[in-house]
């Protein structure tokens, strides 16, 4: 006779529904150092949501949270690392093994040739053959390569799990502009460690392939950083974005513009949106600033 858990674990995949064991849970523990104050983003709502430690080489690369049923990360959240902004096109698209089984690896794997697939990889999250006839959408990153500056890093970055379906035009245009900004931003005025949280809101569009429905479309992408220690000379017209800023843009073929934002004029926006609580913070305590830290102190003594 089968035992409980076996039972369980057939039942979920059946249903097509994502399972958990220590880097996919309902936690960040195993990569909370990839988190502001080792504290995830509050106020995504659902009933199907994972927590992802994404691993690489056998190494926590960065978190995701992944809506299971909408096969689409809600967010990613890494540091930044000072890179020089290329990107890494040698890398095979890989996939979350840990949502497919208790049983299989931590790390990331490969995806194998589609004619080869497992019916229950093909249950638990998006594949590349998912967008072949999704011709308005391209595979954009949420953790993009060209934030990291480590090999394995940036390989890490390519896996199904980090993807959302983008517009062409957006992905292409604004948004790379946005994430260039940003990396160059930080790249001269970051001093110390600064935390990145990409995301999308929902919508109801989706991705249909075999007459079933594969992947949300997000509404717009947003995005926020908190860089805690930078150069308090750095010029007026940059030195307001920290030590957080944010912004958002629609997935749209038209009117794509991102807006760069307050972090809480981003969080005032996004509690607006579909699945989202009234609460929405991004950062714990809006990310202070060390020095602001350090002027307290001194005032105690």
């Amino acid at each position: 006779m089968a035992s409980p858990r076996i039972c369980l674990l057939s039942f979920l995949l059946l249903a097509g529904l994502c399972v958990s064991d220590a880097t996919v849970s309902d936690s960040f523990k195993e990569c909370s150092q990839f988190l502001y104050m080792r504290t995830p983003p509050a106020g995504i709502q659902g009933t199907d949501l994972k927590r992802i430690c994404q691993r690489y080489g056998d190494e926590p690369r960065y978190a995701t949270l992944y809506h299971c049923s909408r096969r689409l990360p809600m967010y990613s959240a890494y540091t930044f690392k000072k890179s020089d902004g290329q990107r890494r096109i040698d890398t095979p698209w890989m996939y979350e093994p840990q949502l497919v089984s208790l049983e299989k690896s931590g790390n990331m794997q490969m995806l194998p040739p589609s004619d080869k697939t497992d019916p229950s990889l093909k249950k638990s999250q998006a594949l590349l053959e998912d967008y072949v006839d999704a011709v308005a959408y391209e595979r954009g990153t949420l953790n993009p390569d060209q934030h990291q500056a480590d090999s394995q890093d940036k390989a890490a970055t390519y896996t199904l799990t980090n993807v959302v379906p983008q517009v062409g035009d957006f992905k292409e245009g604004s948004w790379a502009a946005y994430i260039d900004r940003v990396r160059r931003r930080l790249n001269d005025f970051c001093q110390g460690v600064a935390y990145v949280v990409t995301g999308v809101t929902v919508s109801g569009v989706t991705i249909r392939r075999g007459g079933q429905d594969r992947m949300a479309v997000p509404k717009h992408l947003w995005s926020a950083y908190c860089c805690p220690r930078y150069d308090r000379n750095s010029p007026y017209e940059v030195r307001y974005m920290f030590p957080s800023y944010g912004a958002y843009g629609p997935n749209e073929i038209v009117g794509h513009r991102v807006e760069e934002v307050p972090l809480k004029t981003l969080e005032n926006f996004l509690q607006n949106q579909i699945g989202m609580e009234r609460k929405v913070k991004i950062f714990l305590r809006g990310c202070i600033s060390e020095n602001t830290f350090k002027r307290k102190k001194r005032k105690k003594k």
